[in-house]
């Protein structure tokens, strides 16, 4: 989770080391390398929000910090000069007028202050471009020949982020750049996605409050649930053996080495030491702990395998990929919707999703998704020929461009990418 300076990725709040550790990374220095945090796992399964690899997280956990990071976003602009002789400008922030809310985190210079709070849609560089680019050279303009040419912020609605840092540089041509570095402290949310060190990854399914968790005789709550059944199909025995190295390191107070199989050089500890430590300290020799229902106050019928287990928080958050609209922008050709996030596209209604519609039977839906709501367009129809002809606007009647008359005519509508195949 640590990344390179500039890059749209997380950095850890609050790092720890693993507690198990493997004999080559110490040689590396990965065990100084704070990517994640140690999370107390409980591996049950817990109110039906944990399959398919979904995680059940402690909400009393996420308000300690666990899991919270900070994402870096880059924003770049450019004071452009043109081949006639005229340049952007970026002016002082207007402080009284109608846009004087959005200018809110804007400096004197008209550049966004470093520390200061960024919203949706505030503005943060004040940059007006001349009206004429081209032609012949001018010089002396006035505040007419400039048009305004704002930027502005298009961050996550309801989020508010900081701006971290300000850099102004030269390109090449010799324009005046300015690099912006956004910074937005994120605590996870259902939709995150969480990976152990094995590749057990999932997003979190719930967050449950601490009081309906179930806990141990001791008063421990997990940090989180994690379902058992990803373990069968993919034998990652690894992490079974981390969270008994990591259970029996927190007790006796030392790093144990979990390399497979106990290596011939006798660095790693093998499963059969591990549950000796843990038996010396009061634990069961599988690791298992005898656990109480958070709803009921009851003991569970089964004993419950539970321990440490180092947790990554990867980049693929939910506020950077949840999307949905009513009406938006359309592609010119086609007059359907535009694809994608970044465009404010359309959901895509493919041929597999128009099969399944076919099947169930749903005539009037498959009408609505594929005609009415992405290109609907009304053409005339000569009844004779069969071609499609024009409206005339002058006649207020259709007219047939084979036939050269508007007796024959129909109105009809069809989806706009079916009138250009037709037409092709």
């Amino acid at each position: 989770m640590l990344s390179p300076y500039f890059s749209n990725v997380g950095l850890n709040q609050d790092p720890n080391s693993p507690l198990l550790l493997q004999a080559g990374f110490a040689r590396v220095g990965y065990d100084k390398l704070g990517a994640g945090q140690n999370a107390t796992v409980a591996v049950m399964s817990y109110s039906g929000y944990d399959i398919e690899d979904a995680i059940v997280m402690n909400k009393a956990s996420l308000d300690r910090g666990f899991g919270r990071c900070i994402v870096m976003k880059r924003l770049s602009a450019i004071n452009q000069k043109y081949d006639n002789n005229t340049q952007d400008r970026i002016i002082r922030p207007d402080r009284e007028g109608s846009d004087a809310a959005r200018m809110q985190v804007l400096d004197d210079d008209g550049l966004a202050a470093p520390g200061e709070i960024i919203r949706p849609n505030d503005i943060y560089i004040n940059k007006q471009s001349p009206k004429v680019t081209k032609g012949p050279m001018r010089t002396g303009l006035t505040d007419s020949d400039y048009k305004p040419a704002c930027q502005t912020f298009k961050g996550p609605e309801g989020e508010s982020c900081v701006v971290d840092k300000v850099a102004l540089y030269s390109d090449k041509n010799n324009n005046l750049c300015i690099k912006f570095l956004i910074r937005h402290t994120r605590r996870p949310e259902v939709g995150d996605k969480f990976s152990s060190r094995h590749g057990q990854k999932g997003v979190c399914g719930t967050i449950v409050q601490q009081e309906d968790f179930p806990f141990t005789e001791r008063g421990i709550c997990p940090d989180l649930i994690m379902n058992p059944h990803g373990f069968p199909s993919r034998m990652t025995v690894g992490k079974m053996i981390e969270l008994l190295g990591g259970k029996a390191g927190v007790s006796c107070g030392r790093f144990h080495y979990g390399s497979a199989f106990g290596e011939p050089s006798g660095h790693a500890d093998k499963v059969e030491d591990i549950s000796k430590t843990l038996v010396e300290k009061g634990f069961s020799y599988s690791g298992k702990d005898f656990i109480y229902s958070g709803i009921t106050g009851c003991p569970l019928q089964a004993y419950i395998f539970m321990g440490p287990i180092y947790y990554q928080k990867l980049k693929h958050m939910v506020l950077d990929k949840m999307h949905a609209r009513g009406s938006g922008p359309r592609v010119m050709l086609t007059r359907q919707p535009t694809e994608g996030r970044a465009r404010n596209g359309g959901l895509r209604v493919g041929e597999m999703e128009r099969d399944c519609l076919i099947a169930y039977g749903a005539s009037m839906l498959i009408f609505e998704r594929l005609m009415v709501s992405s290109d609907p367009f009304e053409v005339q129809v000569c009844r004779v020929c069969g071609l499609l002809g024009y409206y005339n606007h002058k006649l207020k009647t259709g007219i047939c461009s084979s036939c050269k008359n508007g007796e024959n005519i129909s109105t009809m509508k069809l989806p706009y990418a079916c009138k250009l195949l037709i037409q092709v």
